[in-house]
């Protein structure tokens, strides 16, 4: 069997952040979980499920896994030849810490659909944990392995892969042996081997909409609050910081209301002049004033059996807060200009980013508006609270852009997926949503968008460290892990801080080429894109006494 590429692209994928609790690998949080502890789950799940059900669940899980896995395996190494991708699998199982894996025997024509391999499993963790508990078994014991094996290689090749643990440490065998084959050529397939889940798909695209699902406990929190006032026509009032999409969950409160089928109104009362702003909530009767050639309907009226969005409820003078309290409590008001009564029924919902209580304390919010809105206050965590949704919303927005802006982009690399989850956005889903609309339109076409596409200026003055694993599988701070990133503007900035002269910049990048080869003057010419002559007289030059 040939030589298999490094762990190198793997490990660099992984990130460990101690201080906020969190281990990601990509965009998919992770954690991890000892062998005591997964030796009394699998012993519960046999003791309550039975041993046949406990199989099917860890082998399914394991299917899962591996088929996720694969989709990712053809991103990471899309260029190598199939031994060289195919063994993301194996590499990356070895990497969760459940055994490593060799590639004994690997024969695939995926246009004739043949498949056939032989893989070595050795030091199985499943298989340990049955000796140590049970002895020595019957049968293989290596559920969820043979699971991921089966999830890995069936969606990689795009057609059913069973792998059968023919030979099994669990059973007094000295190594675990995998046999692959197509699904259609073993006989007598087990129940277990029946209930293949569906093949996983890389494609998929994202609806063009504001709204994106979430999977954090704070997104969940939110969610559940706006589900419980669902059937009611209760106020109300969305907290949290700019930016972090108080509109967006006001539009998923007033798709999951009984009003879902009117309309939607959203102002944003920090956006219009104090003399306009009554004009755009209760409108305008016609000879209100010069120019007033018609009646023109505030947004109060537009929003007649539906519901109004008022964001930065707060900037409302006093007067206007009075008759958005009237207008509520009341369902009814005046056009500016008109002495007639227009009658509504709305629903409303407000927003702010300041601590209204605070406001009210000071004289600047009405009391009676206030507790008329906060009939269910619901606090909208920012982004650096909600970490899982990243990935998500990263997905969403450059799908969303990269059709706006028609624009083939590929996703985003690892180290790019690593500083945005790391990033601690003081702007919010706001300010993420502009840096992957940015990296969409700096990025390759039909590339991946970088570091360099998302972070310009201060931007990377946000991000915080993590740790990383290196090559030789130490834990190392991601910055250290990821020098390479830094651009060449930054890289001057740091030698000008430093009071570096270009002399000493260039002996540096030279004798680095130089070591970097094994002292290989001809190579370290190459890479920096010099002839060999050119770089033996800079080496000359800099070893020359003054």
């Amino acid at each position: 069997m040939k030589h298999l590429p490094t762990y190198a692209d793997l490990t660099s994928r992984l990130r460990f952040s101690p201080e906020q609790g969190r281990i990601w690998r990509d965009s998919e949080r992770c954690v991890l979980l000892s062998n005591s502890a997964l030796t009394m789950l699998r012993n519960a799940m046999v003791v309550q499920l039975g041993l046949a059900s406990a199989r099917q669940l860890f082998w399914e899980l394991g299917f899962a896994e591996g088929a996720r896995c694969a989709v990712e395996a053809k991103n990471l190494r899309p260029n190598r030849d199939f031994l060289e991708a195919f063994s993301v699998g194996p590499q990356a199982h070895a990497l969760t810490g459940f055994g490593w894996t060799e590639i004994e025997t690997l024969d695939s024509d995926l246009a004739s659909g043949h498949f056939e391999g032989r893989f070595l499993v050795h030091d199985s963790i499943e298989a340990g944990i049955h000796l140590a508990t049970e002895g020595i078994s019957a049968d293989p014991v290596c559920w969820l392995q043979t699971g991921f094996a089966s999830g890995f290689a069936s969606t990689f090749a795009g057609q059913s892969i069973i792998m059968r643990e023919i030979e099994c440490q669990g059973m007094g065998d000295p190594v675990c042996v995998l046999h692959a084959k197509p699904e259609s050529e073993w006989s007598g397939l087990e129940d277990t081997e029946r209930a293949v889940v569906p093949l996983v798909s890389a494609g998929g695209q994202c609806p063009e909409t504001d709204f994106v699902a979430g999977v954090s406990a704070g997104f969940h929190a939110v969610r559940n609050l706006i589900e419980r006032a669902a059937g009611t026509d209760a106020s109300l009032l969305f907290l949290g910081e700019t930016g972090v999409g108080k509109e967006v969950f006001a539009k998923m409160a007033h798709q999951l209301s009984l009003r879902r089928d009117a309309p939607f109104v959203a102002l944003n009362c920090a956006a219009i002049p104090e003399g306009l702003i009554e004009a755009e909530l209760f409108g305008v009767a016609k000879g209100a004033f010069t120019g007033a050639v018609a009646n023109r309907l505030g947004r109060f009226e537009l929003a007649n059996g539906g519901t109004l969005f008022l964001d930065e409820i707060s900037m409302l003078s006093p007067l206007a807060q009075s008759k958005v309290l009237r207008a509520v409590q009341e369902g009814e008001f005046e056009r500016v200009g008109d002495t007639k009564t227009i009658h509504v029924n709305v629903r409303l919902i407000a927003a702010s980013n300041i601590d209204l209580e605070a406001a009210m304390a000071a004289g600047a919010f009405r009391p009676d508006l206030y507790f008329r809105l906060s009939t269910l206050p619901i606090r909208v965590p920012p982004l650096r609270e909600r970490r899982e949704d990243i990935p998500r919303l990263m997905e969403h927005f450059r799908a969303k852009y990269a059709r706006r802006h028609r624009r083939a982009v590929q996703g985003f690399t690892a180290r790019s997926i690593n500083a945005l989850l790391m990033h601690d956005y003081p702007g919010n889903v706001r300010e993420l949503e502009r840096m992957v609309e940015r990296a969409v339109l700096l990025a390759d076409e039909a590339g991946a968008i970088d570091l360099g596409h998302i972070f310009i200026g201060s931007d990377r003055l946000h991000v915080k460290s993590g740790l990383a694993l290196n090559e030789k599988g130490h834990l190392v701070g991601a910055d250290a892990q990821q020098e390479e990133t830094l651009s060449i503007e930054q890289l001057a900035g740091l030698m000008r801080q430093k009071g570096e002269t270009l002399a000493s910049i260039e002996r540096v990048i030279v004798q680095a080429a130089v070591e970097a080869t094994g002292g290989n003057v001809a190579q370290a010419a190459r890479d920096l894109g010099l002839t060999r002559r050119q770089l033996a007289f800079k080496l000359e030059k800099m070893h020359r006494p003054d």
